[in-house]
């Protein structure tokens, strides 16, 4: 039965459309225009405090790229793609600084785009020099994270598109012991949807409970 719920509720892939925007419409706006066919600006870059939702976006764009906390010198970095995408940029090796620049100064001459993603904006990274300037010359977003009263429409709303309906007294269950990004929300939205389905129980504090002991949030 449960690998049926799991078969039946995949894990939505990350998507402009499931980006839970916020205060963050004029910069998901400004992406969805980058990545317009006929769009020439060779740098959009994103940068905010973990879970404002840099990595799915860059996900959701279909980016080939790579993740500088896996892989901080870019080795695995494609030859080609379109668009390019690094994420965490902030934590860059000497090698890897070198082959972004590189790959930059590729895509100026001929043609390419290459999404990047921050915690600090560029003038503020430790970065080479040079590396910076670059960077800083392309289109810079900043992404704010959701406020809690956000996050609490953005979950109620999550629900109803599945057919449930969260009390306040259930969020309000929830965001006083499991972490309060959206990523963990959501995983613990489709968690708590699988359960109730799989027991034949309505969503109630007993129910939760029993969720948060078997499936702890990562």
């Amino acid at each position: 039965m449960r690998q049926l719920t799991l078969d039946l509720q995949p894990a939505a892939p990350p998507s402009l459309e499931n980006y839970v925007t916020g205060s963050n419409g004029e910069a998901l706006t400004a992406l969805a225009a980058w990545l317009a066919p006929d769009n020439r600006e060779p740098l959009f870059f994103l940068w905010g405090e973990s879970g404002a939702g840099k990595s799915h976006l860059l996900q959701a764009c279909a980016a080939t790229g790579c993740d500088a906390r896996l892989d901080p010198e870019l080795a695995g970095l494609p030859a080609s793609s379109d668009p390019w995408a690094v994420d965490h940029l902030e934590v860059l090796g000497d090698s890897g600084q070198i082959a972004l620049f590189n790959l930059i100064n590729r895509l100026r001459a001929n043609g390419g785009r290459l999404l990047l993603a921050a915690r600090l904006p560029p003038r503020l990274l430790e970065l080479r020099e040079d590396l910076r300037t670059r960077l800083g010359n392309g289109l810079v977003y900043r992404l704010r994270s959701l406020s809690d009263a956000e996050k609490r429409a953005a979950l109620a709303e999550q629900a109803r598109a599945r057919g449930l309906e969260l009390s306040p007294a259930i969020i309000d269950y929830l965001f006083a012991r499991v972490p309060r990004d959206m990523r963990s929300l959501t995983q613990l939205l489709r968690a708590i949807d699988q359960f109730s389905l799989e027991h034949k129980r309505p969503i109630t504090l007993p129910l939760l409970r029993e969720v948060l002991q078997t499936s702890p949030p990562t």
